[in-house]
């Protein structure tokens, strides 16, 4: 059976745009979660014993709350980069087109959290 051809990847403003929808979905989603679950460890907390079992999970879920926002704010710095090369009145972009520092940051935070559910690949 042949290989399957590669598939073309083009970068148009709307492609890029409805990526970045998509990715503040999933972190809306899971910030969402993790103030649910850190909430429900809270109601659960009785006495000073149990915050030696849920703390734990208390301060994963913040921690998640915490890599949410960083990448929510990473995200708007990467639409700004967008809407500024958008006012030139081109329909296609480039990675050259956006601001490197901004990629190569979001890449290695994507990289280096193993905790999140989110991909770049």
């Amino acid at each position: 059976m042949p290989r399957p051809q590669r598939k073309e990847i083009n970068f148009t403003k709307d492609s890029i745009l409805s990526l970045m929808q998509e990715i503040y979905n999933e972190l809306v989603e899971q910030r969402q979660t993790a103030i649910r679950i850190q909430n429900k460890m809270l109601s659960m907390l009785k006495d000073a014993e149990d915050m030696t079992t849920i703390g734990p999970v208390i301060e994963k879920q913040q921690k998640i709350v915490n890599d949410c926002v960083e990448k929510k704010i990473s995200l708007s710095k990467l639409q700004s980069s967008i809407w500024e090369k958008s006012n030139n009145n081109t329909e296609s972009f480039s990675l050259a087109d956006l601001d490197d520092d901004l990629i190569q940051n979001l890449i290695d935070k994507d990289v280096s959290n193993d905790e999140g559910t989110y991909k770049m690949k």
